[in-house]
């Protein structure tokens, strides 16, 4: 009977030593990404082998313009984002030893904008805007090239809530928003 349990431990050496590792996204991982309309800084630190908090402090960029206007505006005003991720196909890439250091894979996330009136930046004198919460669903995917530049693509359909009361208006409203971004980044 010993010499069976012994056979047996022997024989489960392997699979023990090979269930400790496990697919993990990184502990934290930190970078600057620009897009068409803004330029971020962020920090994801992991919460879990698959899930990761994105923070992120920024600046989103908005166009506008009309027949009332002399010329075409420009605005940038300051972003705070709340993120976590869920990193569903990390393993899957990795069996097919395709690359998922500092976070490459498919992601779901929850994305929470906030934008304060704080300051604005603009070619206009005097622009404000009125503070905004969004909270947006979204898929995304994310890949790096080489060792520190990477890019990511993501779409998703939430809700903005404006909270105009701020500003003087009767109320506050809500709309529809959307997350549609295209990134490039550096990661340190």
């Amino acid at each position: 009977m010993q010499k069976i349990l012994l056979i047996l431990a022997f024989l489960s050496l392997p699979f023990i030593g090979t269930s400790q590792t496990s697919t993990s996204v990184e502990n934290s991982t930190y970078g600057v990404q620009t897009g068409f309309l803004g330029i971020w800084g962020y920090n994801e630190s992991r919460l879990s082998n698959e899930i990761a908090l994105r923070t992120e402090i920024g600046l989103d960029a908005s166009i506008f313009g009309g027949a009332f206007l002399p010329k075409t505006g420009v605005i940038f005003v300051p972003t705070i984002n709340l993120e976590p991720r869920w990193y569903y196909n990390l393993s899957k890439r990795e069996n097919k030893s395709k690359r998922i250091e500092n976070n490459s894979g498919n992601f779901l996330s929850l994305k929470g904008t906030y934008r304060p009136d704080l300051f604005t930046i603009s070619n206009y004198d005097n622009i404000s805007v009125i503070p905004n919460l969004s909270l947006i669903p979204t898929w995304g995917i994310r890949r790096h090239i080489g060792s520190h530049f990477n890019y990511e693509a993501g779409i998703g359909f939430g809700y903005n809530h404006i909270f105009a009361k701020s500003a003087g208006y009767a109320e506050d409203e809500g709309e529809l928003a959307v997350n549609l971004h295209l990134r490039i980044g550096y990661s340190f």
